[in-house]
């Protein structure tokens, strides 16, 4: 390096926001802390920081420059920490894929990325080989087995392309110190697609450090907290919300591949974990699970429901099983680097059906159409402001200025925000059902349907109404071994509801439809159930299955 470029090094390394710096000061403060458990692997943090220098370093010894983006196709494993620090440190840029896209879907990501390096556990092997033949551009694909972090069996059908990840972790572990520049691009992140390709989401050390910053306080996160993390690493909602900043504490994180509700039980007693996030139906899952009554769930102070309808029946079930435990809902969105709202404790029982209150470094307001700011408890678009946003949604210039536009990042979600600055969500700016004059939040009914002991999850939509114009229409699945008849649901409905509010029919079905991230994809029932209300034969589910008014 010149003299000049050292002096700007040396002003970068005092001043600047790198996430990758996160673990080498925690790592100062708790070296001998466990960092990481993934089964049989056991990570202090001095360990996962060696690992973490490693891995940067042989990345930019293989020719790997600032900006260049690393892709990863992984459940979750402790491959993931190493590699996303390492990226971090290195200044290159993390794109995680999820596990359930087709190979179509990923090659798309990775080549719109232009991708220099592929990562892939073993499982993921066949399908990640078909990406590197598709994709000249990728240099290199390292295959992760399920042995230890130093296991070195060798790949099969091993080429100069393709080689194992502990390839990565040899040499020195000295700290890797690079030019990082807090604007710099740490994470790509690309969000479902729906009626179009999938938008990747640029966001940059800044953003990712500040958000991972405001959720430890607002989570009141110690170094003596165990985190089990059983959603998906790939998705901002456990990567943002809930292993980084528990990193920035010093608190352990027990990986788990999947979701087993028994084995999660299981996993809480076994390491006496303080705190996890799971969905409403991940939760309801939990309580449903025979025997949870037995279990010892008294470590656990917090229970963080991420953003879904988890009503406030379910809740009250929740905090009797863990009692020792305050229950928080939480909500955020890839563009803006979840946490974006979490309930205080005092809302618990006076607010339950909020978002809670804007992260301490989020500006959130309400916004009619024309871009003015509406007063406490008027109904608008949600629009957010703050460190935690976006650089912008990659190569897409249109897109990203109509999300800013009026100089705020506008949500597409409706709601409103009280005189305590509490957030209410009403629903997706899409899935507000206009029925016979009048417009009903899908929430609501979700979450009045959602009350029912049988109900393990429920999706809301309006249905094309010759006389309604859209009839509020409920899809239901049921918790394991339980059972309701649709006139049950109907007057549980009837009893917690507005007469206009009450679905015009409930169907129930196994399984509701899903993007690859799990969101459940209401505008496939409004396709698949479109012709619901004509009678159209081959549509509608059998007679006994469905009920209509």
């Amino acid at each position: 390096m010149t003299g000049t470029y050292d002096a700007e090094l040396a002003a970068n390394l005092i001043q600047r926001a790198c996430v990758g710096d996160i673990l080498t000061r925690t790592t100062a403060r708790f070296p001998d802390r466990t960092a990481v458990v993934d089964g049989d692997v056991v990570l202090t943090y001095r360990a996962l920081d060696d690992a973490v220098n490693q891995v940067a370093r042989s990345l930019l010894a293989s020719g790997l420059r600032r900006g260049d983006v690393i892709g990863v196709v992984s459940r979750n494993h402790w491959v993931i920490p190493v590699t996303y620090l390492a990226a971090a440190k290195a200044g290159l840029v993390y794109l995680p894929l999820n596990v359930a896209l087709t190979t179509d879907e990923m090659r798309f990501m990775l080549d719109e990325a232009e991708a220099s390096v592929l990562v892939a556990e073993e499982a993921f092997a066949g399908h990640t080989r078909a990406l590197l033949d598709a994709l000249p551009a990728l240099r290199a694909l390292y295959v992760v087995d399920d042995g230890p972090p130093r296991d070195t069996r060798p790949v099969g059908g091993a080429t100069e392309r393709v080689a194992p990840f502990a390839d990565l972790m040899t040499g020195p572990a000295d700290e890797v110190e690079v030019l990082v520049e807090n604007a710099d691009t740490l994470q790509l992140l690309y969000t479902s697609g729906t009626t179009d390709r999938p938008k990747g989401v640029a966001t940059s050390h800044l953003a990712v450090l500040i958000s991972a910053l405001s959720t430890a306080l607002a989570m009141h996160l110690e170094h003596t907290d165990v985190t089990l993390s059983v959603m998906p690493l790939f998705h901002t909602g456990q990567l943002n919300a809930m292993w980084l900043p528990h990193l920035f504490a010093g608190a352990a994180t027990v990986i788990s591949r999947s979701y087993d509700p028994d084995a999660a039980l299981d996993a809480v007693a076994a390491h006496a974990v303080t705190t996890t996030l799971m969905t409403g139906p991940m939760w309801v899952g939990l309580l449903d699970q025979p025997g949870i009554g037995d279990r010892d769930l008294s470590s656990v102070r917090l229970c963080v429901i991420g953003a879904a309808s988890l009503s406030p029946e379910r809740v009250a079930v929740l905090a009797s099983r863990f009692p020792n435990a305050q229950c928080r809902l939480i909500s955020g969105q890839t563009e803006f680097t979840p946490v974006n709202e979490i309930q205080r404790p005092e809302h618990a029982h006076t607010k339950t059906t909020s978002w809670g209150a804007p992260a301490v470094t989020m500006g959130i307001a309400a916004m009619d159409e024309e871009g003015n700011l509406l007063a406490a408890g008027e109904l608008g678009e949600l629009v957010y402001r703050g460190p935690q946003a976006m650089t912008g949604y990659f190569k897409n210039p249109e897109a990203t200025a109509e999300a800013f536009r009026h100089g705020w990042f506008h949500t597409g979600d409706l709601g409103w925000v009280d005189e305590e600055n509490v957030v209410w969500f009403v629903d997706r700016r899409k899935d507000i059902i206009k029925t016979g004059g009048e417009n009903v939040a899908s929430l609501e009914v979700e979450l009045a349907v959602a009350g029912h002991p049988a109900v393990a999850e429920c999706a809301v939509v309006g249905l094309p109404h010759e006389r309604w114009t859209e009839a509020v229409t409920a899809f239901v699945r049921c918790s394991p071994g339980a059972t309701a008849t649709v006139e049950e649901l109907e007057a549980h409905c009837r009893e917690r509801l507005a007469g206009f509010k009450v679905p015009k029919a409930v169907v129930l079905l196994d399984e509701l439809p899903r993007s690859s991230s799990g969101k459940i994809q209401k505008f496939q029932l409004r396709v698949e159930y479109a012709e619901l209300y004509a009678g159209a034969p081959g549509v509608v589910a059998p007679e006994s299955r469905v009920a209509t008014s």
